[in-house]
């Protein structure tokens, strides 16, 4: 994998891993995960059930979006995007569109954004990928078709010369 690292603890019952302190940024040692992945597996509760450590490396950017579906009780599965990463809920800049998505419809979507100077040339970064991101919201409609999928949360979206890169996903599924 290469260093820096980050380390998460995961787990079917673990929805929101930052705000519990379960994520572990820029480890660049084998000390450093080592001590990381104890810590973390340690703070493991009864309630979590089973746990898992991911170990990925670490992806840096300046710019973060929110991806995902959401089941709407009056219009059904949606597409959803916005400005991500601990600016989400604060900015409350997100735009929705009903699955599936045509190419179309997630370049609309895309638009919609309030925060079109983040999809811009940023800070001698790179213009978003507007068709890249298009895809990814398109196959998210596509993942809407199935019942059994009630929501999905790809957050952050780190925006790495241009291409806006998955670090973090949730993904609700039905009871059985």
């Amino acid at each position: 994998v290469g260093l820096p690292v980050v380390a998460k603890l995961c787990g079917d019952s673990i929805a929101h891993k930052t705000e519990r302190g379960l994520v572990r940024l820029s480890l660049g040692s084998e000390d450093e995960v080592r001590a990381a992945a104890i810590e973390l597996l340690g703070a493991a509760t009864v309630a979590d059930g089973a746990v898992e450590l991911l170990v990925s490396t670490m992806v840096r950017g300046n710019r973060e979006l929110i991806a995902g579906i959401v089941r709407d009780p009056q219009f059904g599965p949606c597409v959803m995007l916005g400005v991500g990463g601990i600016l989400a809920e604060a900015l409350a800049d997100v735009a929705f569109r009903l699955a599936p998505l045509s190419a179309l419809d997630a370049h609309d979507l895309i638009d919609d954004l309030g925060a079109q100077a983040l999809l811009g040339a940023f800070r001698g970064e790179p213009a978003v990928d507007r068709d890249a991101l298009a895809d990814t919201l398109c196959a998210l409609g596509t993942l809407a078709a199935d019942p059994n999928v009630v929501s999905i949360d790809l957050n952050p979206l780190i925006v790495v010369d241009g291409v806006a890169v998955a670090v973090d996903a949730l993904v609700e599924v039905a009871d059985a």
